[in-house]
């Protein structure tokens, strides 16, 4: 088959070379954005006069047959064709005739590709934001339901302080509005419209740019033609938020499958988000959590993958570039799906309140509420910090927990320790306690939900601009 660009060739393109370098493959998803890319460029050559009225007419009904036939299940792509723009092409010079030739004047492949996959992110980015808002949603339900459920905060995977699981799922949901502040920034950064740069350099026809950035919903164009058909900046930057993104799913994740062991206990995967053995009957397996866990490793080498390509390309297009798409695509795939199940299988968790409660209160988590109450008594709290020392370390030697000690062995380690000290280290006071801004008492856990509610309003009204 005679290539579209063949002209300059005396000899036809190894087979294997054609597989080698075809991306049709994984670029066919982009068959929408490239069919609306060519018909506002059609609509552009008419107005500015490069092209006939009736040919645009022509161009354009032919581009809205084969995007029918696409999702018609009717058209079969070529690998000797290459990509996506020389398949679609191809069909409409076929279709129309010579008048499908006139498409491609003053643009090139190398434009054309920079249109499709910002308009194709564009429209993945939209979708992204919102399944990320629901799950925050989701994150802030079970918070809700939730409010005062009682368990052990680690730090070092170690029992540190008594907190509220509210307050601790609520940490996830300020996590994930940093990553819908950094995607509305890609968002920005992927809402600039390269088609016009040409190969490189521009093009001598009088074409309109604002013109076609209008018709496709652009509200930037490029300044400058080089980086037009080089700039790969807005796919590193996403791979990147799904990076931090997928990170943070993983931490969650690491700590919905240590809840859900034996050894935890504090909550229960519902059996549509759990899987069996196939030798041991009585294993469910959280392997939606560690599926995610996993795939986490996979979204942040895609966003390794693409540095290494670009760090040493000279302006301004290469081949190499190439090589943005399927990592790309896969990323996109792989938080899509991540959020999609992960929203699903929070709210259908079952929390185990008597035994987070049991936990936190079968440990020394309140050990630090023993050293404020003596700092409050007019302790320095390096000296306060070395009696509660002393004293934990007695109640380990007795098989005790600082609840059980009695007012005399209190005040073995001072002598100002008063009968108010039960009191104070109990869990539910060492909770209210921590009413500092942020902190995980009952009060800024409620103020923390009424902020969740207006962070989802207006992150609802960033999706409905992101659409």
């Amino acid at each position: 088959m005679s290539k579209l660009w063949g002209g300059r060739f005396t000899k036809g393109t190894d087979v294997m070379v054609e597989e080698f370098t075809s991306s049709i493959a994984f670029d066919c998803r982009m068959y929408r954005e490239d069919i609306a890319g060519s018909i506002a460029h059609a609509a552009m050559l008419a107005k500015c006069g490069i092209i006939a009225g009736e040919e645009a007419d022509l161009i354009i009904g032919g581009l809205k047959d084969i995007l029918a036939d696409i999702e018609a299940g009717n058209f079969s792509f070529e690998v000797s064709l290459e990509d996506i723009h020389m398949n679609i092409e191809k069909r409409l010079t076929e279709r129309i005739g010579p008048t499908g030739g006139k498409l491609h004047t003053a643009r090139s492949r190398n434009d054309q590709v920079a249109l499709d996959t910002h308009l194709y992110l564009k429209r993945e980015i939209g979708a992204i934001a919102r399944l990320l808002t629901d799950l925050q949603q989701a994150l802030a339900e079970v918070a809700d339901r939730h409010q005062e459920i009682i368990m052990p905060g680690y730090t070092h995977l170690q029992r540190a302080q008594p907190i509220l699981f509210s307050h601790h799922l609520l940490a996830y949901f300020f996590m994930l509005q940093r990553d819908f502040a950094r995607l509305e920034g890609v968002w920005q950064r992927t809402d600039m419209m390269p088609l016009g740069a040409g190969a490189l350099a521009g093009t001598t026809f009088p074409i309109d740019r604002h013109f076609v950035a209008r018709e496709l919903g652009f509200s930037q164009l490029y300044e400058n033609s080089l980086d037009a058909v080089s700039d790969r900046d807005y796919i590193l930057e996403f791979l990147s938020f799904a990076a931090i993104l997928m990170l943070h799913l993983s931490r969650l994740s690491e700590e919905i499958i240590l809840w859900s062991s034996a050894e935890f206990s504090f909550i229960e995967l519902d059996d549509a988000h759990c899987t069996g053995s196939s030798i041991m009957p009585q294993k469910k397996n959280p392997d939606v959590a560690e599926l995610v866990r996993g795939k986490t490793g996979r979204v942040t080498g895609h966003l390794m993958a693409l540095l290494t390509v670009a760090k040493g390309l000279p302006l301004a297009y290469n081949k190499d570039l190439q090589e943005d798409k399927e990592g790309l695509f896969d990323t996109i795939d792989t938080v899509k799906f991540s959020l999609s199940v992960y929203a699903s299988m929070l709210r259908a968790m079952r929390i185990n309140a008597e035994r987070t409660g049991q936990a936190v209160r079968q440990d020394f988590s309140n050990a630090t509420d023993m050293a404020d109450y003596l700092v409050k008594k007019g302790l320095p709290f390096r000296q306060a910090h070395e009696v509660v020392g002393k004293c934990v370390h007695y109640c380990i030697e007795q098989g005790k927990y600082l609840l059980d000690l009695t007012l005399d062995e209190f005040r073995r380690f001072s002598p100002l320790f008063e009968e108010d000290i039960l009191e104070a280290i109990r869990v539910e006071t060492c909770i209210s306690a921590r009413n500092s801004y942020g902190g995980t008492s009952y009060s800024q856990v409620r103020r923390a939900l009424t902020q969740t509610t207006a962070i989802l309003r207006e992150q609802g009204k960033s999706c409905e601009k992101m659409k």
